[in-house]
């Protein structure tokens, strides 16, 4: 799709691309590009971030989903032939200004990614990393305090509790995702963005992190990719839909799924592409 094409689509729903803002704002997005090289990944996306709920990105495979949860946090830094344009904004902070140091930001806004990824460490050194390096820590006995909280908070505690100091790595698929969180909160984050947290799970582990999502949503703002709407349904408060690069539409989850105002949203939640 040409720059023009795109300008014109985003014209043309543009009321419906606004949607209710959420109550209150965390993070703020305006006319953000992506580009990759000289293909554009990404065409002026609007979105806001609500406090203390989660939003679901949702969309068919390539349409931009990935990209734009990378710019929350700078991810996309990492990749030497992207270019991020337009205004992102962590409580009216520009996280794209000079002066930001990224491991910081990153800290204020930590990620899981799709597959589960624990350091090749003990389960107590994987939560430890993050308190340690950025000094949360004043004592052994607050580390360990730290460590407790997040394993609690991340309801992997009581699983793991006798066994601290053995590998991550030797936990389930499901019990190394939940890790990865308690690591990613471990930093006492503003955001948790989740890409995927549960494709690689089965059923049963996939039940354990929705219903986690549930409850750290009362201390935290969650961005979740999700390929499953009935995943989206189940834990988002707002949905946002992506295609081609463009976001499409975004409201309210419930709205969203029994009434969208968009055809090509229709399309999509009914099965018809994707």
């Amino acid at each position: 799709m040409s720059v023009a094409e795109a300008e014109k689509t985003r014209e043309r729903w543009q009321t419906v691309m606004s949607g209710p803002a959420p109550e209150h704002i965390k993070m703020h997005t305006r006319d953000v590009c992506v580009f990759y090289g000289a293909k554009q990944a990404l065409f002026d996306v609007d979105l806001d971030i609500g406090e203390r709920e989660v939003t679901a990105l949702i969309g068919p495979s390539g349409c931009g989903k990935s990209t734009y949860l990378r710019c929350l946090n700078r991810m996309n830094d990492t990749i030497d032939i992207c270019r991020v344009t337009g205004k992102i904004e962590l409580e009216g902070e520009d996280i794209y200004a000079p002066s930001i140091d990224v491991v910081e930001l990153r800290a204020r806004v930590g990620m899981v990614f799709q597959k589960p990824n624990p350091f090749a460490k003990s389960i107590f050194d994987n939560v430890a990393y993050g308190p340690r390096i950025h000094g949360l820590a004043g004592s052994k006995s607050d580390l360990e305090d730290i460590v407790v909280s997040s394993l609690k908070k991340a309801g992997l505690y009581n699983e793991v509790s006798d066994r601290l100091h053995e590998p991550g790595t030797g936990l389930s698929g499901g019990q190394q995702q939940r890790l990865c969180i308690a690591r990613a909160i471990a930093v006492n984050p503003e955001v948790i963005l989740m890409d995927e947290p549960c494709s690689a799970l089965d059923p049963i582990a996939t039940a354990k992190v929705e219903e986690l999502i549930d409850e750290l949503r009362e201390n935290y703002s969650i961005v979740i990719v999700t390929h499953s709407m009935q995943q989206a349904a189940r834990v988002s408060q707002r949905t946002a839909f992506f295609h081609l690069g463009i976001l499409v539409e975004v409201g309210d989850t419930d709205r969203m799924f029994t009434n969208p105002q968009d055809q090509r949203t229709q399309d999509y939640i009914t099965g018809r592409f994707g």
